[in-house]
């Protein structure tokens, strides 16, 4: 009984998860047979109720050769191709059908010899809305199961669903069906409950008093008996009990045998933990104790050291990962991730449940921090490199950066901001799709692999900045699972908006935040005090700050208008982190309008300085009508008091500055900004007009070699190869010793950090003037594409140092 009991949970875990968001007609697939498919876009994740639009269903089939429920074989056609055979036909508002004429096996084209178990669909909407793809998914955000059997005698049991829980005397329908078959038997705990000679079967029967109870369905014909079993539970009245004193959040350890989970869901009734060390059943020793809005549970006689995967089961509906996991499993995106990258990776547990799990160790291998006192360097004299993990290197991973540390090191700057590399939705990404906010992304590496990486950057000098998105998450988020209805986030979600205030769709991305909540200023506080005590993270550059805000903001409004309840909320957020790390490197995406950045630079904030079109314009040569003018890389241009500019040029989010001089530089006779050493000459000008100017900067990855391929090459978010070759290209080296020696200049010399210096930057001839103590600097550039004859005259202070560079 125990095999068959496994083999069911198997099947069953699908049936679960998709709560009638489909059905089949027959009610028994197989596989040799046609089918129809009936689809229910108001149940589950309800992502394309109420759309009117064509709907397709992308889908494929889990077979004998899958690794488990998310190992999609033969899938009809990519996503987002629209092919007819798998457009559906509405049948009445939010009733669909997707009809398989053919058998099963020919339709998806499965060959001979491979068994197929089930039929994996997502549905959605024909094409992109307001920029996303509308989605029909099971509860929990799951790929949609449907089991697939093959001709001869089945038994299937469709009610009630396999770990479900009932009240003490609570009616049970139970309903099942057969194939083949002479008649059915159904059974309660062994006791032969109800026998029907037709194919079908129906029982309402009580619920039992407590305990667990397997219910199992007999198909016979003769003396042949196909079975199946599933599990079901009473569920015990919820203890009330105080949690124990001075728990976070997500998983404590007691001592190494022993874990205390806290979940924190308002209006939540009940809820049960599953996992390895339960056998992912909800028994009652598995049901959390409950104080006010907060759950809780102690897990003894865990083994030191083992990971077990775990999820909470909530209200009997939901099976979700705990959102303050360090470590998330996906049976889906898991499997690409290579050993070299993430060794000995805990199998997804694929025969117990679906969707992400979460894992606790009591015992992990703990990291040796050989730095304990590092000092981020001073603001003024800061020098960012921006970098995506997965192009940096051909590797792609966090490690391989670890053993590049000396190349940075070479060049000069003093921290590196790391694109988000929290755990986000799939393994290639640019990082801003985040689903769980207390986890480093397995895709680029183990835990400790990042803290080595912060600590030897923290070794040569070096600070990290972690770039983190607080503005939105995406459905993945068991914070947005726990409350989500109709597509969207419930009204009862405490760290969600039901819809974005910003209603031009190109401000918007995920699902958005409510930085009114004080549950969400509770989350975010947690989420930035965990990287700074347990990674060491210098500070953090905030994603997109001016979505921190519930005013509306119109269809054509990038929200840049002064704000006073954004500010605020902003103000508040960095003072909290001041009290954890009191040299916190705070930086923010804002791009606001320029009063609202003044007072947030006053507070001790650093803005982005966006001026890549305006570089951009000067290296290409078009400088008429102020196109070229670099003022707004000044913090005192901007009248700001405070230097906490970051200007740039380039960041991951602008066309690159050379593939712009290449692709449309000006062309004047014989001389053409289109020419790769003509294009890096006058890029080495610019950089100087960046880094001259007072205030901290930044430069993405590889810019210091020009790097010239598209930021749309591949598709925007699309991988880009990492070009160490063109270190081996003198007019590349050149352009990397210029950006070197400036750098040094920028971090050491004082007088790159004076409040007394003027810029003349409007025209193709752009001049700056910074005056030091003991020595004053002088650059000059023209960027023009044809010579201009520019009388100059320096006074050069007793002992003082003149540095000029300039360009023809």
């Amino acid at each position: 009984m125990q095999k068959y009991l496994l083999l069911f949970l198997v099947i069953l875990v699908s049936t679960w998860s998709q709560a009638q968001v489909v059905s089949s007609t027959p009610s028994i697939a197989v596989e040799g047979q046609a089918v129809t498919i009936t689809f229910r876009a108001d149940e589950g994740t309800k992502g394309l109720m109420g759309f009117t639009g064509d709907v397709y269903a992308h889908t494929g089939v889990i077979t004998s050769e899958s690794t488990g429920n998310s190992d999609w074989k033969y899938v009809v056609a990519a996503w987002g191709v629209n092919v007819p055979k798998a457009k559906l036909t509405r049948i009445a508002t939010d009733l669909y059908e997707l009809e398989i004429s053919s058998d099963i096996r020919s339709y998806y084209g499965v060959p001979e010899g491979e068994d197929i178990l089930k039929m994996a669909f997502v549905f959605r909407s024909a094409t992109q809305v307001n920029g996303s793809w509308l989605e029909g998914k099971a509860t929990g955000g799951t790929d949609i199961l449907v089991d697939v059997y093959k001709e001869g005698l089945t038994a299937l049991l469709s009610a009630p669903a396999a770990d479900a829980l009932f009240l003490p005397g609570e009616e049970i329908v139970v309903t099942g069906s057969g194939l083949n078959a002479d008649g059915l038997r159904l059974y309660l705990n062994d006791a032969l409950v109800k026998e029907s000679t037709d194919l079908s079967l129906s029982h309402t029967l009580t619920a039992p008093a407590s305990g667990s109870h397997e219910l199992r369905l007999e198909a016979y014909k003769g003396t042949a008996v196909e079975t199946q079993a599933i599990s079901f539970y009473i569920r015990e009245a919820v203890e009330t009990a105080p949690r124990p004193a001075n728990l976070r959040l997500g998983a404590n350890v007691v001592d190494a045998n022993k874990v205390t989970l806290v979940l924190q869901a308002p209006h939540k009734e009940f809820v049960y933990v599953l996992g390895d060390f339960n056998g992912w059943a909800p028994t009652p020793e598995s049901q959390m104790k409950k104080d006010g809005e907060y759950f809780w549970l102690t897990i003894d006689q865990l083994e030191a050291g083992q990971e077990y995967a775990y999820q909470y089961y909530i209200d009997g509906e939901l099976r979700l990962a705990d959102p303050y996991t360090n470590k998330v499993l996906d049976g889906w995106n898991d499997k690409y991730i290579e050993d070299r990258v993430y060794p000995d990776l805990k199998p997804f547990p694929h025969e117990f449940t679906t969707g992400l799990v979460s894992v606790l160790n009591t015992a992990p291998e703990q990291y040796q921090w050989q730095v304990n006192d590092f000092q981020a360097p001073a603001k003024e004299r800061m020098v960012v490199y921006e970098v995506l993990i997965r192009d940096f290197t051909a590797n792609g991973d966090i490690k391989t950066i670890t053993d590049t540390l000396d190349y940075f090191q070479r060049l000069g700057v003093n921290a590196i901001e790391l694109m988000p590399f929290n755990e986000f939705e799939g393994n290639d990404s640019w990082g801003y799709n985040p689903s769980f906010f207390f986890a480093p992304d397995k895709a680029y590496g183990t835990m400790n692999d990042y803290k080595t990486f912060i600590d030897a950057c923290h070794e040569r000098g070096i600070a990290v900045i972690m770039d983190m998105v607080l503005n939105h998450s995406y459905s993945q988020s068991p914070l947005l699972q726990m409350y989500f209805d109709e597509g969207k986030p419930s009204a009862d979600n405490p760290w969600y908006n039901q819809a974005h205030n910003m209603q031009n769709t190109g401000a918007q991305w995920g699902y958005d935040f409510n930085h009114e909540s004080l549950y969400t200023q509770a989350l975010v506080d947690s989420i930035l005090s965990f990287w700074m005590e347990e990674f060491k993270i210098d500070g953090f550059r905030l994603d997109f700050t001016k979505g921190f805000t519930n005013t509306v903001y119109g269809p054509t409004s990038w929200a840049s208008a002064y704000d006073a309840s954004r500010i605020a909320i902003l103000k508040r957020m960095a003072d909290q982190v001041w009290t954890v790390k009191n040299d916190a490197i705070i930086i923010f995406e804002h791009l606001s309008d320029n009063s609202e950045e003044k007072e947030l630079a006053e507070h001790g904030i650093l803005l982005w300085g966006n001026i890549n079109h305006n570089f951009s314009e000067a290296v290409m040569g078009y400088n008429e009508s102020g196109k070229s003018n670099l003022d707004w890389s000044s913090y005192k241009q901007r009248t700001w008091n405070e230097p906490n500019l970051i200007a740039y040029m380039e960041s991951h989010d602008e066309e690159r500055v050379t593939y712009k001089a290449l692709t449309y530089g000006k062309v004047a006779g014989d001389y053409s900004v289109k020419d790769l050493d003509t294009a890096l000459e006058r890029h080495q000008a610019a950089a100087a007009f960046l880094m001259v100017v007072p205030g901290p900067k930044m430069i993405w990855q590889f810019g210091e070699l020009g790097y010239d391929i598209s930021i749309d090459n591949g598709g925007r978010l699309g991988k880009k190869p990492p070009k160490w070759d063109y270190m081996d290209v003198p007019a590349r080296r050149e352009l990397w010793q210029v950006y070197a020696e400036l750098i040094q200049m920028k971090t050491l010399e004082p007088v790159f950090s004076t409040s007394d210096y003027t810029i003349d930057v409007y025209g193709a001839v752009k001049k700056a003037a910074l005056n030091g103590t003991n020595n004053q600097v002088r650059l000059v550039g023209n960027f023009d594409v044809v010579a201009i004859v520019l009388p100059l005259s320096f006074h050069l202070p007793a002992g003082g140092t003149i540095i000029l560079k300039g360009t023809v």
